[in-house]
């Protein structure tokens, strides 16, 4: 009997299908335009894009302009790549247009679809951002898509880590550039530590983005801050020492009781109050604490947090699932894509608690020097879109963060891939058995095979044990990261075993049969045959596709793409993007899990229960439950831990809006400074104000005049202005009150600047305060965001005295940031006042982007909420914003002042 909800959907269509309906209608007229634009020859069809922009200036809108847009891009891919956009991929490009995000399944060419709201876009002229998930895929689509745009007359950048300012200010002027989000992010934050626009890579203003794998970029990595951070002092071996005594208290427990407990659902661990007695013992036996010192004085706050690190490091984070140990560093690995993530650094000393555990040798830590989330950062934009297999799971959270709606596309041909029951077995031993047997099932039969696992340990563990039953197989993870796009290419041969972490054909599509395009390029590069050959490359290429289209035969005949993966992933999201892998436009293919009760999801989040009720059943050794109830239950665990990830990175979220509130005050007044040809008055205001508050503090309005301290104020002046005024004279003179003093001084201090600027010259004087009061800001923002640091890391105590930590942190970081003004004022006048000429002066240089290093950190473990991961640019100069450089010939110098 159909229930009501049924009987509605199929009376009016699910909501998924109205909202699709206007897309449709578009559908039809743009394939009514085909035919005239057809005939067209290609200086004609390029000559739309001039035609089209002509349009809009003369006010016609992008949504007007559409249909017309979407079918000359469709004719210029016809005829520059060879590839016509299906009709769902003209849908797909109109929800991006409306900024949405479009889901659509594996093998539907979501970059293709791109092409068309780029190009729409791109018509405004003020650029359009084109967003992937890694440097080698910015690379190939701006390549392979550029061709579209340059034929019909456009622009394309590429923005890659290699690339210098100048190359970088040319990309993002571009019509159209592709770039990492990382990328992105970075130039953001370097653009905010420039000291003129013209050094300054991205526009002012970001118009339009359009984010593939959105879910990867704006979900699993919106806990990771990007940071560029600069070297502190060496504390090498602090970190040595520190480990060494973690160690021993690991050693310890085994044999002596409880020194610590570990919270795998939080992915917390904390030392007890037996175990941190014990480590303030063995501080002192090796003088890391005086004998009559404790751990928690205020002057031992280091030694508490990265004792921490190293328990965290011994104890929550694993060799070849976390990181792995290359050429002797810690190399990260990418917990959502499983790839390498050399240079990247975690935060806050873990990455030295890590070499150190691993006897790597051990890089100074960081301090931060500016930062912003992706969530900030993407929502910066005034129209955002995505794309991607896997959203609808997390329609919610892209709604209530983002503000983006999430739309399902149907898929070109039908999906007939089986997505099998899960297959539950007690044990992991169990499981593995059975999976070989599975896999030696579908070789013999060659049948190709994807095999999924969650780490680099596990993808080896079967590797191994497929070597041992003689079945052959190639290995992706990040060891063999740079063999990925051959082994993807080829993983749908008859008969190919592919076993790969949660990365497999991340950008790289699986096709039947093997991928002809890869194994022409693989010809060519073994030199096989000559590039300049035209007639023998054709006979290879005809030779190749021959070949394929056998094998493609072969492989459909036994079934197409088995999936089968290893243990289910936290999230439904990363199970569904393994499953797509398989059933790519109608083929057919197969899906099936294999599960075990000793899986970390079924150990920490499954239900206890489970494990009895097997052993009820009367399950026998090797054998495995399956059954839709049992899909279900995991699903529903699945589902949970993805509301307490959604719940952490939303309360993430709030504390850094209280950040992301000031970052922009303080880059916009950066912003406006950097415009201003004459920041004279800005600089009186400050001018003014600082002496207003002088006069406050020493001559309080309501004193009476034996409570003023006027020679404290007398000396403050001195000491800010270089020169001695007589305000002890001027209280002392009949009817003086606060007003007159502090008339009388901001008349005078306004003759002192005066006197400077001629002492300068006019024009120099402008370029120094512009100088000062940008340096002067960027030194104090530095030290607030480590105090805002230190401040998150502890606020989360306030909750044990019954307040709110988020209101606390609010109210606190508003105090902090009225100090940080007050300061900065009063630095940029003694700065300017104190100023000097002197021979020979360094010049102001622009750090490059090149010299810049990228590194990832983690979060502190306790207080308010961190990232679980800290993306961290460690400034390769060796300090913080711009670098000295010698010149020869007369110059000036801007002398020191208070800092």
């Amino acid at each position: 009997m159909l229930g009501f909800n049924s009987i509605a959907r199929r009376l009016f269509g699910s909501e998924n299908e109205r909202k699709l309906k206007s897309a449709w209608g578009l559908v039809e007229q743009i394939n009514g335009l085909e035919a005239g634009l057809d005939s067209l020859d290609d200086d004609q069809l390029r000559a739309k894009t001039p035609e089209f922009r002509g349009r809009l200036e003369r006010g016609e809108t992008l949504d007007s302009l559409l249909p017309e847009a979407f079918a000359v891009v469709r004719e210029a891919a016809r005829r520059s790549i060879g590839l016509r956009h299906f009709d769902v991929q003209l849908v797909g490009g109109s929800i991006l247009h409306q900024g949405k995000i479009a889901e659509m399944k594996t093998g539907e060419g979501k970059t293709l679809v791109a092409t068309l709201p780029v190009y729409l876009n791109a018509l405004e002229s003020r650029g359009v951002h084109v967003v992937t998930v890694n440097d080698y895929l910015a690379k190939r689509d701006a390549d392979w898509m550029g061709q579209v745009y340059n034929f019909l007359g456009m622009e394309v950048g590429v923005v890659t880590p290699g690339v210098d300012d100048a190359g970088r200010r040319a990309a993002y002027a571009a019509d159209i550039t592709y770039a990492t989000n990382n990328e992105l992010g970075f130039d953001y934050l370097r653009d905010n530590m420039k000291y003129s626009l013209q050094a300054m890579s991205q526009r002012a203003r970001r118009r339009f983005a359009i984010v593939d794998e959105v879910d990867s970029i704006l979900i699993d990595e919106a806990r990771t801050p990007l940071i560029i951070s600069g070297p502190t002092e060496d504390q090498s071996e602090l970190y040595v020492k520190l480990d060494k005594l973690i160690a021993r208290i690991l050693e310890e427990q085994k044999e002596q009781g409880e020194f610590y407990d570990v919270d795998e659902k939080q992915r917390t661990v904390a030392l007890t109050e037996e175990g941190a007695e014990r480590l303030e013992e063995l501080m002192r036996e090796t003088e890391l604490l005086r004998p009559d010192a404790t751990m928690y004085e205020q002057q031992n706050v280091g030694l508490v947090h990265h004792s921490n690190q190293a328990l965290r490091a011994r104890t929550l984070f694993q060799r070849d699932k976390d990181y792995i140990l290359r050429n002797n560093e810690v190399v990260i690995i990418d917990e959502f894509t499983g790839r390498m993530m050399p240079g990247r650094r975690f935060s806050e000393g873990l990455h030295q608690a890590l070499e150190a555990k691993e006897g790597a040798a051990i890089q100074p830590e960081n301090v931060t020097l500016a930062s912003v989330t992706f969530q900030n950062y993407f929502r910066l934009y005034d129209k955002l879109a995505g794309m991607t297999g896997t959203a609808m799971t997390e329609a919610a959270e892209f709604g209530e963060i983002y503000g983006l709606d999430v739309l399902e596309v149907p898929t070109n041909m039908p999906v007939v891939r089986e997505d099998e029951d899960d297959q539950v077995f007690r044990t992991a031993e169990e499981k593995y058995d059975a999976i070989v047997e599975a896999i030696k099932e579908g070789n013999a039969a060659e049948q190709p095979i994807l095999v999924g696992t969650t780490s680099i340990e596990k993808s080896e563990f079967l590797s191994e044990t497929l070597k041992k039953r003689g079945v052959k197989h190639n290995v992706l993870n990040a060891r063999f990261h740079a063999q990925e796009a051959d082994i993807v290419a080829q993983a749908g041969r008859p008969g190919a075993v592919t076993i790969a972490t949660n990365m497999a054909g991340r950008g790289t599509d699986i096709k039947l049969g093997g991928n002809p395009e890869r194994m022409l390029a693989d010809a060519i590069e073994a030199g096989e045959v000559d590039p300049e050959d035209e007639a023998a490359v054709a006979a290879r290429k005809e030779k190749i596709e021959a070949e394929v289209e056998e094998a493609k035969a072969k492989a459909l005949e036994a079934g197409g793409l088995w999936v089968i993966s290893t243990e289910r992933h936290e999230s439904r999201r990363i199970d569904n993007q393994l499953r797509g892998r398989s059933g790519r436009q109608g083929d057919p293919g197969r899906s099936t899990f294999f599960l075990s009760l000793q899986d970390d999801l079924m150990r920490i989040f499954g239900s206890e229960r489970m494990d009895g009720m097997l052993r009820r059943l009367g399950l026998e050794q090797g054998e495995a439950i399956v059954h839709p109830w049992v899909n279900k239950a995991i699903e529903r665990s699945q589902a949970k831990v993805e509301a307490r990830n959604f719940d952490i990175r939303k309360n993430l979220l709030k504390y850094d809006d209280v950040m992301n509130d000031q970052r922009r005050a303080i880059f916009e007044q950066r912003m406006e400074i950097m415009e201003a040809k004459d920041v004279s008055e800005i600089v009186e205001d400050m001018r003014h104000s600082v002496v207003e508050d002088m006069v406050s503090r020493y001559m309080p309005e309501r004193a009476y005049a034996e409570q003023w301290d006027v020679t404290g104020l007398e000396d403050a002046i001195h000491q800010m202005f270089g020169e001695r005024l007589p305000v002890v004279d001027w209280a002392a003179a009949e009817g003086a009150d606060d007003e007159t003093v502090r008339e009388r001084l901001l008349k005078e201090t306004d003759q002192i600047a005066a006197r400077k600027a001629i002492d300068m010259g006019a024009d120099l004087m402008r370029d120094v305060e512009k100088a000062v009061i940008l340096q002067t800001i960027d030194h104090h923002w530095r030290e607030h965001l480590l105090t805002l640091d230190r401040l998150r890391s502890v606020i989360g105590l306030r909750g044990y005295g019954q307040r709110d930590p988020l209101n606390e942190y609010k109210s606190e970081a508003f105090s902090l940031f009225e100090t940080l003004l007050s300061s900065l004022r009063g630095d940029v006048v003694t700065q300017l006042m104190n100023v000097k000429l002197a021979e020979p002066a360094p010049e102001l240089v622009e750090p490059e982007a090149a010299s810049v290093n990228v590194t990832l950190g983690a979060g502190s473990g306790g207080g308010a909420p961190r990232g679980e991961k800290e993306m961290a640019e460690a400034n390769g100069g060796g300090g913080s914003g711009p670098k000295p450089k010698k010149q020869r010939g007369r110059t000036r110098r801007v002398g020191k002042g208070r800092r």
